[in-house]
């Protein structure tokens, strides 16, 4: 068992407040992780511009090729972890146990890490549209078109609440220290792995320790970041983003909502574009926020949906430590039935079928975990209460709507795939400021271009262009 300290700006801090990081299966603990209290991080915050300061001093360009090699350092390297050491083997191992997701899928999520950390410069050159980077060092400079610009850092360092249940998130945080910004993470309770392993390669890699810190702990502990961080990234369900909208401190990051419209001009050949579709759904155990979770057209809908079940509706879970593995557990004791017990209350509604349910019963319980298996879901109108839902696994509803009606139904969406032909069409998708990311055509929504951010842009967040003159 690892007993892993706060990470008080890079100096190890043991607290008498521990939680046990338990295999989901087997109740054995994997790790022991000191608690830290609000007052420990408002005694600390003082620290935050030393953060800042630190990375200042070392040009951008080193700064990149330092996240190259913690790059190298993460996916291939023994790592240093609270009392212990960790080998790649150990990570896939301990983050698979502790939050249900199958172990190649563990070890999937460090490529795309590996892949951000390695691209860093094209990644950066990409949010910061061609920016010379030594203007966010030095707050401002004269762009090749001979203009002068400014940019203000709004924080020393980004404060992240993370969750447990989706560890691709982390590709959103990895450019803020080559912008010279610190780090303030208070990890999800069970998935302390990434934010301690990202932190140990970055160290290793010659990144000063001051510009990191560490802080877990409970849902105090989380909302003491978002108050004492200038700016603060958080993920969260519906409750948390409305909790948190219009304030400009915080990035929240939610439900995607993200969805297949077929349009009219293509919907009759549906059946060509059901592989993409059933991916989009299904890839990843349907966690992340890109996944699909609704999928509308006009007519043919009960056709899709049948299609769609016929692929996954029959799969099922098995051990984690399977290569085979698709599904991920809901490790929460009581998660997996409160979330069918959601979705069964609401298939009496009329116009609601629930096309899986000639493939067997969806929520599968087991002595410490729970599963739930692929579900489709067909819905007549907009209007059916599942119409316009997302769940943590591979949920979707077909939604039968005129095209006409389509956008300004469908409701907030980070990812749309609308497939069609049609100019016009194509215009008004463009035009739809409730579409976070669009794509136009036969594209799955779970397909991301990591030269462009999918949910925000974490430049713009952390730097305010102003305007700015000098006397020369």
């Amino acid at each position: 068992m690892l007993n892993i300290p706060i990470l008080r700006w890079g100096q190890p801090y043991t607290s008498l407040d521990t939680d046990d990081v338990v295999h989901f299966e087997t109740g054995r603990t994997l790790a022991r992780v000191s608690q830290a209290n609000t007052g420990l991080l408002g005694r600390d915050i003082r620290l935050a511009q030393r953060a800042r300061d630190v990375l200042t001093g070392i040009p951008v360009g080193d700064l990149i090729n330092m996240m190259k090699k913690a790059a190298d350092f993460y996916l291939s390297g023994s790592l240093p972890l609270g009392d212990g050491e960790q080998t790649p083997e150990d990570f896939a191992r301990q983050q698979s146990a502790s939050t249900g997701l199958p172990e190649h899928m563990c070890k999937a999520n460090m490529k795309k890490n590996h892949f951000v950390l390695s691209n860093m410069d094209q990644i950066l050159d990409a949010l910061t549209r061609g920016l010379d980077l030594d203007i966010l060092t030095r707050g401002y400079g004269v762009e090749s078109r001979g203009v002068t610009v400014s940019y203000q850092v709004q924080s020393p360092v980004l404060g992240l609440v993370l969750p447990s249940n989706s560890p691709g998130v982390h590709t959103l945080w990895l450019p803020v220290i080559p912008m010279q910004v610190g780090l303030l993470l208070k990890p999800g309770p069970q998935e302390p792995w990434t934010p301690y392993r990202m932190a140990s390669a970055f160290t290793q890699a010659g990144i000063p320790k001051e510009a990191i810190a560490i802080y877990p702990g409970g849902a105090d502990m989380g909302a003491e970041v978002v108050r004492r961080a200038g700016r603060c990234m958080i993920f969260g369900g519906t409750a948390t983003v409305e909790r948190y909208k219009g304030d400009p401190r915080v990035q929240v990051h939610g439900p995607g909502f993200s969805k297949f419209v077929l349009c009219d001009d293509v919907v009759d050949k549906w059946e060509q574009y059901i592989g993409i579709i059933a991916d989009s759904v299904f890839l990843n155990s349907g966690r992340g926020c890109i996944n699909c979770s609704g999928v509308w057209a006009s007519r043919h809908t009960e056709e899709i949906a049948q299609a769609i079940a016929e692929r996954i509706g029959p799969i099922e879970p098995k051990s984690p430590e399977d290569p085979e593995a698709s599904l991920a557990a809901f490790t929460i004791p009581g998660a997996a039935r409160a979330i069918w017990n959601s979705i069964e209350s609401a298939l009496d509604e009329p116009g609601v079928t629930h096309v899986t349910a000639k493939f067997g019963h969806r929520l599968v319980e087991k002595e410490r975990c729970g599963y739930l298996r692929p579900t489709v879901i067909h819905c007549d109108s907009p209007d059916r209460k599942l119409a316009n839902t997302e769940y943590m696994y591979p949920f979707v509803s077909v939604v039968r709507c005129p095209q006409e009606e389509v956008l300004h139904r469908m409701g907030p969406t980070l990812v749309c795939s609308a497939i069609t032909a049609d100019s016009q069409l194509e215009r008004r998708f463009i035009d739809a400021r409730h579409i976070d990311r669009l794509n136009i055509g036969p594209i799955p929504t779970i397909k991301l271009d990591w030269l462009q951010p999918h949910e925000g842009n974490i430049v713009e967040f952390l730097f305010r262009p102003r305007a700015f003159q000098a006397a020369v």
